[in-house]
């Protein structure tokens, strides 16, 4: 094993964003199984060190590629698109109006104390975020990375809005 080997590498998997999550937790649970450092408590201190290290990228790496959203970005970042998530926030106004009627259903359902509306918003939410997943899938397996990078910024407002969901019905809960 290669500890500069890409995450799929690290896997055996190709380099492609639909995944068997299953066969993906298999994986990771095999290399774990092989690297955790409870296997080289007895071992010498470079064999350790080194355990450590295995178990930390194989840890890094099904955290990304279990994700949908960090699977995406680390596929184009794989293909050398940035995503500037930080530095270019610009989006079309349709879907800028269409994130601020989102966020203002979710406070009024926050702050009306309703729970079956918040439900609602959020199972709206997650199937609106499985298509568009299937559409970045559709995207990135075409290869056509500039749109799959706007795709992508666009799920990270999503993604954000979906655990403000969460959150509020939380707190609801609470």
């Amino acid at each position: 094993m290669d500890l500069r080997a890409d995450h799929f590498t690290l896997f055996g998997l190709s380099r492609e964003f639909r995944l068997d999550l299953s066969d993906l937790d298999s994986r990771y649970r095999d290399i774990q199984a092989q690297v955790h450092p409870d296997r080289f408590v007895n071992a010498g201190d470079a064999e350790r060190r080194l355990s450590m290290q295995w178990a930390t990228h194989a840890n890094e790496a099904y955290q990304t590629l279990k994700k949908p959203l960090e699977r995406a970005k680390y596929l184009l970042n794989l293909a050398g698109h940035d995503i500037q998530a930080e530095n270019n926030t610009a989006m079309p106004v349709d879907f800028l109006m269409e994130q601020m009627e989102w966020r203002e259903a979710v406070m009024d359902a926050r702050s009306g104390g309703d729970h079956h509306e918040l439900e609602h918003l959020h199972n709206r939410l997650r199937a609106d975020l499985n298509t568009r997943y299937e559409e970045l899938g559709e995207l990135l397996a075409q290869g056509d990375h500039e749109l799959a990078t706007d795709r992508v910024r666009r799920l990270m407002f999503l993604e954000k809005l979906l655990y403000e969901i969460d959150d509020a019905l939380a707190s609801l809960e609470e």
